[in-house]
């Protein structure tokens, strides 16, 4: 029988709980000090951010030309939990949530009218358009996946072939050795847990703005604390069922849909848009990304744009950073079988490849449209309260089937983030018992307890955080923030362990 795990589980809920719920008595001045705890943070430590994130993507390039990238997970013996197509539809459905689904048409929006001063940009220009849409490739492709990859194979490795427990600890045995269990152990569990807490409940508040803009757009219900809050529960709800199903049942069968989904969508938007000019400028675009693929990664660190940054690139890597310890669990648990060099194709190289080709057909979309002034231009939405979250769905209306594909759209937002909260659900249970093996569940009420959290914190942010165009944005840049800084520090410990790894690959043989 599972047994809590009270030092890893009690101290992270108990102060995020707290703060949700004070948050419901006094939303200003909660909101005021968590900014400014924040503001302090990425004044002192962006440049770290920005030159971490760039080398854990470039470390995850090093592994695999290196020997460790022949080394296969689980041993010599080892076979696979999944198929390649489940464990690419697993994979891609829980690190995308919703994510790409919200910023994907909204984000190029406030680029393409507001690019960085030092570039010399003048806004809704060519050069303002192609510096959108490659910063998109910038936020939502390589660098974001090889964090998650770089910590999904540490652990994956760990567990696997030396032998380590399921617990974030194991991420920092290659350094810490024995160590990295016990109280240490515990302490990294318990901080973990914050961090993907936040993490979390930033990405459930962009669900809840989609399907907030969407339920507005579609229904006429107007954007309110209680819709809000409805919204969010219904999310919940559903995610804690798929989760109590079980580690792959629910899970392989919400992933399978959605990325058909995820291509069906894709492919009418190709058809539907501009597809000359989709294809044109997106290339044009990836060009870009790549010739200033070093300058762009460390915007504000190299350049003057510490604002820009700290809004946009900075919030990014701290979203997916808030993400990473607890998925790179799952994603290290879901790869046995597989080699590193596999894993590093499954969970960076065709992940990034899906997301460039969706910012080549939604965020190219969207300037289009925007700069081709057809009707009132997207932007005018992006202004009004809650507007970011309802630009997709003005897209749609644009093209054929307008009533159909929104509410399909919708549908997609809902099991996006329920796929992608399931699977971390379940490993922030597992690591919360002791006694919790590969093959055993941990108890349904630690889903439980998780998923009320998640959804409490996530309604206060967007609810209370923010004014005029971004409402509700505030609270996911904050949360985003606050979850990151933790999991930078852990994962600046991972990935001097993976150097370790590289230059003693023998260990695994």
């Amino acid at each position: 029988m599972s047994t809590l795990r009270h030092r890893v589980f009690w101290p992270p809920y108990l102060v995020l709980i707290g703060v949700g719920l004070y948050s419901l008595f006094n939303p200003d001045e909660m909101i005021g000090t968590i900014t400014a705890l924040n503001s302090g943070m990425m004044d002192q430590f962006g440049w770290l951010f920005s030159l971490g994130a760039l080398f854990f993507f470039l470390l995850c390039l090093a592994v695999y030309v290196s020997p460790l990238g022949k080394v296969r997970i689980g041993g010599a013996e080892a076979r696979p939990l999944l198929t390649r197509w489940r464990w690419f539809a697993i994979t891609l459905c829980t690190t995308i949530a919703t994510g790409i689904l919200f910023w994907g048409t909204a984000e190029p929006l406030f680029h393409l009218h507001n690019p960085p001063p030092s570039l010399g940009i003048s806004p809704t220009s060519h050069e303002a358009a192609l510096f959108a849409v490659s910063t998109m490739y910038m936020h939502w492709s390589l660098i974001p996946y090889g964090i998650y990859t770089l910590a999904g194979v540490t652990f994956a490795l760990c567990h696997y072939n030396l032998r380590q427990p399921f617990s974030l600890g194991s991420l920092l045995f290659p350094v810490l050795g024995r160590r990295a269990h016990g109280s240490l152990g515990n302490f990294i569990d318990a901080i973990c847990l914050f961090c993907l807490v936040a993490g979390m409940s930033a990405s459930l508040g962009a669900g809840i703005l989609i399907l907030s803009g969407g339920l507005g757009q579609l229904a006429g219900i107007p954007y309110s604390i209680t819709s809000l809050g409805l919204i969010a529960l219904g999310i919940i709800v559903t995610f804690v069922a798929s989760a109590a199903s079980g580690l792959l049942r629910g899970i392989r069968i919400l992933s399978e849909i959605n990325i058909i989904i995820f291509i069906i969508l894709a492919v009418f938007m190709f058809i539907a848009g501009p597809t000359a000019y989709l294809v044109t400028f997106g290339m044009e675009a990836l060009g870009e990304y790549f010739i200033h693929f070093f300058e762009r990664s460390l915007i504000g660190t190299v350049t003057s744009d510490t604002d820009w940054a700290k809004n946009w690139t900075l919030f990014n890597w701290t979203n997916w950073l808030a993400w990473t310890p607890v998925t790179a669990l799952f994603l290290g648990r879901i790869s046995v079988g597989y080699t590193v060099r596999e894993f590093i194709h499954f969970n960076l190289l065709f992940p990034a490849l899906f997301a460039c080709v969706w910012i080549m057909v939604f965020s190219v979309s969207s300037v289009q449209l925007d700069m081709a002034g057809e009707g009132s231009p997207l932007y005018q939405v992006v202004s009004r309260e809650g507007g970011a979250s309802q630009v997709i769905f003005e897209i749609l209306a644009r093209l054929p089937l307008a009533q159909l594909t929104s509410f399909v759209f919708l549908g997609t937002a809902f099991l996006s983030y329920v796929t992608a909260a399931d699977s971390n659900t379940a490993a922030m249970s597992g690591i919360s018992v002791v006694n919790n093996s590969d093959e055993k569940e941990p108890p349904l009420v630690i889903k439980v307890a998780w998923g009320i959290l998640i959804g409490l914190v996530a309604w206060v942010m967007v609810s209370f955080a923010g004014t005029g165009e971004n409402k509700g944005l505030d609270g996911i840049r904050i949360l985003s923030n606050l979850g990151g800084f933790p999991a930078l520090v852990l994962m600046l410990g991972v990935a001097w362990g993976v150097v370790k790894l590289m230059l003693n690959p023998d260990q695994f043989r």
